[in-house]
């Protein structure tokens, strides 16, 4: 018997793994060239219940990580390259949103419209969910710890925004 069948999914997991790292690792990597946590950021007030700064990185770490877990099962799962295509759309158009929310709170010092941009962030996570539980229920939990990740981190947004507006 040859050992192709074997192989050839072998690498599919292997080539799917290396691209969603890329991903996560790309958007993270933007979210976190965006976040400046200086002068500006130290200045604003902070509702009491706000984690420290250190407990940021590690929680998105684990997202990311269950994120890029996520994609990997739904792309060898997806049943056509149609529903990879739109997988995959679905996945890049989080990532911007996630990466530009990040822009418009901490370069563009603008809580506000950060906060009305997190609605977005949110319901693209949704989207991931709905399309993930598709092909993979898994996949689909491993997104859940992200939106209420974000659902959380838009009340922290929301307090910044009682707390510290107008903003200009």
């Amino acid at each position: 018997m040859s050992t192709a069948p074997t192989v050839m999914p072998r690498r599919r997991v292997v080539v799917a793994a290396l691209w969603a790292a890329l991903g996560v690792v790309a958007v993270a990597g933007l979210g976190g060239l965006a976040t400046e946590l200086g002068p500006w950021y130290r200045a604003l007030k902070q509702p009491w219940w706000q984690p420290p700064d250190w407990a940021f990185g590690p929680a998105w770490s684990v997202i990311y990580l269950l994120t890029a877990i996520a994609a990997v099962r739904v792309w060898l799962r997806a049943q056509s390259p149609r529903e990879r295509t739109w997988w995959l759309a679905a996945l890049a158009a989080n990532g911007a949103i996630n990466v530009f929310w990040s822009w418009l709170f901490f370069k563009a010092r603008r809580p506000d419209w950060a906060l009305a941009e997190v609605v977005l962030l949110w319901l693209s996570i949704g989207l991931l969910i709905v399309l993930a539980r598709r092909d993979d229920v898994i996949a689909a939990l491993l997104l859940v710890p992200y939106l209420l990740w974000v659902a959380f981190a838009a009340s922290l947004n929301l307090a910044v925004v009682r707390l510290n507006a107008p903003f200009a």
